[in-house]
């Protein structure tokens, strides 16, 4: 038998795919709803998401120097993200509201790709996972970012957000795959041309 016949007949008596998974946001007819989770347990659930603000390096400069005219670009950006995290079930409907034990935002400057990396570490003891506020922190700091500098350059774009890493729940651990900073800001910024 030829290995091309030999892989039709393999293909033809192989597993049925599994079903797709079901989204827990929709009932039986397909419409929206909350989920209902008092039948979990409580656990501890930690997410860590990213993002991205890529500028000019001229705009990088000022922020460095401090010498945005709205002022601390970080500082601001830091609480913005953390404020974001704890109002996340304001903003996303279907999200239950949790009384968060930990909210962290950590900042690195790249030079080359010029601009911020944004990282968000949320943690909480409850019966649902975190992904939505790491996510909720990282976006809104990044939109704080250039909240506080689009005086100097409105080309800023932002990119990149995703989820790293998850745990605690049914579901167990999420661990996204490494990505490049290079690619992330190729996510985030225009070509250098375009400037």
């Amino acid at each position: 038998m030829s290995k091309e016949s030999e892989s039709k007949t393999s293909a033809r008596h192989a597993e049925p795919a599994s079903p797709p998974p079901t989204l827990s946001h929709l009932n039986e007819r397909g419409e929206a709803r909350m989920v209902d989770v008092s039948e979990k347990a409580v656990t501890t659930r930690e997410a860590r998401a990213e993002g991205f603000v890529a500028m000019a390096p001229a705009t990088l400069a000022i922020l460095e120097a401090g010498s945005a005219k709205k002022g601390d670009v970080l500082a601001t950006a830091r609480i913005a993200g953390i404020m974001a995290a704890k109002r996340t079930h304001e903003l996303i409907p279907l999200c239950h509201p949790l009384a968060l034990s930990k909210v962290a935002v950590d900042f690195t400057i790249s030079r080359a790709p010029a601009g911020v990396r944004v990282e968000a570490l949320v943690r909480v003891e409850a019966k649902t996972g975190v992904e939505m506020e790491a996510l909720t922190a990282v976006s809104v700091a990044c939109l704080t970012i250039y909240d506080m500098l689009k005086a100097a350059d409105r080309a800023m774009t932002i990119g990149g957000v995703r989820l790293l890493e998850k745990s605690g729940g049914r579901s167990g651990t999420y661990r996204a795959a490494p990505m490049a900073l290079a690619a992330m800001a190729a996510d985030a910024r225009l070509n250098e041309e375009q400037r």
